[in-house]
């Protein structure tokens, strides 16, 4: 039986989604905690995360078992990065930098089944959960149920936002507030210039009936976009989750037994020899 794509469902119907990212856990099992904790889908990074398709196909597998929806950030714009991460049974493909109209056109090409696009088919692999399913109903139900996320994180995507969310089979416009605070040349995401360029994403996003979307650290700061629109909502990440439990942990050991780190110890003893 083929999977249907639940968050796709719940975007399309104005309903929100939260989820995270991953980019340094190795873990298949990582991916299925993130799915008992109650995430609905999880971007696996492989612009900046260390995978390589073999880790890739076994995190798409566990997070389809578990429940969760497993989408895959490719590094750069090439058929054979999106149809082997689609073919491995990935939900929805997000790719970052876009800025031409042109480059979102060849995307949903790479990810849709004649007559829609470019895709090679394939069954009885990941996308299926390993059952067989006769041409028809393939083509039918994957150009129904692949999600098409634009990353929206340069000035010159701000720029085009009508060219590029016009495109038909264009799902989501989701934000990449620190590459676009770079783009803009300001200090940091919660800058004036950076949320007035986000505020334009989720106006195009209405216009065009595509779900906007943002990938941010605290969760204050995503509820409040949540509040302006957006309804696919990224907050953390695997390095972010490990270093805050790390850190708390540490400071309520530290705190409960009265004392300092080694580092900080030795960093007291260097200020106290200079002073004396």
């Amino acid at each position: 039986m083929l999977k249907e794509n639940k968050i796709r469902q719940m975007l399309k119907a104005g309903q929100p989604v939260i989820g995270t990212m991953v980019s340094e856990v190795r873990s298949p099992g990582f991916i299925w905690m993130l799915a008992n904790a109650g995430f609905d889908f999880v971007f696996i990074d492989t612009e900046h995360g260390t995978y390589d398709l073999s880790m890739v196909s076994d995190m798409i597998k566990v997070a389809r078992l578990a429940g969760i929806s497993p989408l895959v950030r490719v590094p750069d714009l090439a058929y054979n990065l999106v149809a082997q991460a689609l073919d491995a049974g990935a939900e929805g493909i997000m790719l970052p930098r876009i800025e031409e109209r042109e480059q979102a056109e060849k995307l949903v090409s790479y990810m849709k089944y004649p007559p829609m696009g470019t895709r090679g088919g394939t069954s009885g692999r990941g996308h299926t959960d390993y059952g067989s399913a006769n041409a028809r109903e393939l083509v039918q139900h994957m150009n129904e149920n692949t999600l098409v996320i634009l990353q929206i994180e340069r000035k010159r995507a701000i720029e085009n936002l009508d060219e590029l969310l016009s495109v038909p089979g264009v799902d989501v416009a989701l934000m990449g507030p620190f590459d676009l605070t770079i783009s803009l040349g300001a200090e940091k995401p919660t800058d004036a210039a950076v949320e007035d360029a986000t505020q334009k994403v989720v106006e195009a996003g209405r216009r065009h009936k595509v779900a906007s979307g943002t990938h941010v650290h605290d969760p204050a700061h995503a509820l409040s976009w949540y509040e302006r629109g957006m309804t696919m909502i990224t907050c953390n990440s695997d390095l972010g989750f490990f270093s805050a439990g790390a850190q708390n942990t540490v400071k309520a050991l530290r705190e409960g037994i009265g004392t300092a780190s080694p580092q900080k110890q030795e960093q007291k003893e260097e200020v106290a020899s200079l002073q004396v």
